[in-house]
């Protein structure tokens, strides 16, 4: 398989469970066998995940007392609140974080399993697999909890703070969603997938045989389907559907430079109003004033809670800026074809990309807060124009991640050179780095028992054939198994 950071072709060997294949130039993880079942495990937290998140709709979060008048709010209230108060966007996204797409991407996770269930895998569950991974980073209920956290820090000083039901349901689908998603393996459900069948292709067994040159070799960004030309494969162009999930085939993302840039300009110019605009105007006792990012760090402190205070200083004020000076660093040693800590580098982007949505706390906690704190003259909190810019900046980094290349850096200094590859004398699954052709035999990481050293999988890649004769550059809709060039 393609390693997706550094774009290395490496085969694996067969893992067993509890076992992870890690690529051997940049360290990426490639692949990871989970040490329990395939579906029965995963369905149980599916079903857990799903019973707390109907509770969840229904129940009350908290209740807050300020001199006998009392307001209770559900996960509901935030959102129809900053409504009311004209910031229906950020209203759309806390909606669409903590409520629509938790519930559709638990609902697409039960079909998944349910199709894994049966004997064949049906073909439309590659396409609803291929949408679970790309909406399953935007579901947002864990960093939710974090910003009730804060949110119930700043309350619990001023008023009576009763928890309800709501808050520790919240929780347990925190707990029972991270469970799922460490049980369930996406590999096995792609490895069950059917190939197409489309004029033109043939096998390849690519654990006997040389594997063919890199630049031959396409894998889909989405099922990691190994895919083999005759001629070429150009960078950017788009090469038809995946056979398996149905999504865009593309050697490279197309115009990664560029809308990463344009993301990143975009998300400094909004940075700078994100912290010095206030975020929210807390009115207690018919005194207050607009609050900033930063004065609200300086408050917890004050407060005493420090943990918090590092926390919210770390994910609202630390992490947009890390990732908008990591991903501009990346496109300007892509720009001068610099190989300037390429293994480290590509280390920082998955870093980036994993960290990338815990900035949302603020919105939360703000959304929270908007909620629960009305009491007219008395009380209330008021979401400022602050919250809006601070949503967006977190918004479109993570957009400058997901569109971002990495392998762009492994590119530009000539490290996927276009070179053939030979099979390694002996076991064709157990060699090393080949110097020429820039392939690598990925080793399983070992980490929770010695087990025997694993042979080489026997896998194939489908190859195409050109359509008519003198076409040998071109193919459309190819087809391959990504066990094979794994």
């Amino acid at each position: 398989m393609e390693c997706p950071t550094c774009g290395l072709f490496q085969r694996i060997p067969s893992l067993a469970g509890g076992q992870v294949a890690e690529c051997c130039r940049c360290g990426a993880q490639l692949e990871r066998r989970r040490g329990t079942t395939l579906i029965s495990t995963p369905l149980a937290f599916c079903i857990a995940s799903l019973a707390f998140y109907l509770a969840l709709l229904v129940s009350a979060l908290m209740t807050l007392n300020v001199h006998g008048r009392q307001n209770t709010i559900s996960i509901h209230s935030g959102p129809i609140e900053l409504v009311h108060q004209g910031l229906g966007i950020v209203a759309t996204v806390v909606v669409s974080c903590t409520i629509l797409l938790p519930g559709l991407v638990l609902g697409m996770m039960l079909l998944i399993l349910y199709a894994g269930s049966r004997p064949e895998l049906p073909r439309w569950i590659c396409p609803v697999l291929a949408w679970y991974e790309r909406l399953r980073p935007w579901s947002m209920i864990e960093v939710y909890v974090i910003g009730l956290l804060v949110a119930y820090s700043k309350l619990v000083d001023l008023a009576i703070v009763n928890l309800h039901a709501g808050t520790f349901l919240v929780g347990a689908l925190m707990f029972t969603m991270a469970a799922l998603d460490s049980t369930f393996d996406a590999e096995m459900i792609w490895a069950h997938g059917s190939i197409r069948s489309l004029p033109g292709l043939t096998s390849y067994d690519a654990t006997r045989r040389p594997l063919p040159p890199s630049q031959n070799m396409l894998a889909c960004s989405t099922c990691q389907l190994v895919l083999l030309s005759e001629a070429p494969v150009p960078d950017q162009a788009d090469m038809g559907d995946c056979p398996r999930c149905g999504q865009i085939l593309r050697r490279r993302k197309l115009d990664s430079v560029q809308a990463t840039l344009s993301f990143l300009i975009s998300a400094f110019l909004f940075y700078i109003p994100a912290n010095l605009l206030p975020v929210m105007t807390v009115v207690w006792m018919g005194k207050g004033a607009p609050s900033t990012i930063m004065g609200g760090v300086f408050e917890l402190w004050r407060s005493g809670l420090y943990f918090l205070a590092v926390l919210v200083l770390f994910a609202s004020i630390t992490l947009p800026c890390l990732k908008i000076v990591s991903l501009s660093a990346m496109l300007y040693c892509e720009w001068r074809r610099k190989a300037w800590h390429l293994v480290g580098m590509s280390k920082l982007y998955r870093v980036v990309v994993l960290i990338g949505r815990w900035s949302m706390i603020d919105v939360f906690m703000v959304s929270i807060l908007v909620g629960v704190v009305r009491f007219a003259f008395l009380s209330h909190v008021n979401a400022d124009t602050g919250v809006v810019f601070f949503m967006l900046v977190v918004i479109l980094t993570i957009f400058a991640a997901d569109v971002y290349d990495p392998r762009g850096l492994w590119d530009a200094v000539g490290l996927n050179a276009f070179q053939p590859v030979h099979p390694v004398a002996g076991d064709p699954g157990e060699g090393g780095l080949q110097k020429e052709g820039h392939v690598a035999i990925c080793r399983p990481e070992r980490r929770w028992s010695i087990l025997p050293k694993p042979r080489a999988r026997q896998g194939q890649v489908y190859k195409s054939q050109p359509h008519k004769p003198g076409q040998a550059g071109t193919f459309r809709l190819p087809a391959g198994d990504r066990k094979g060039c794994a």
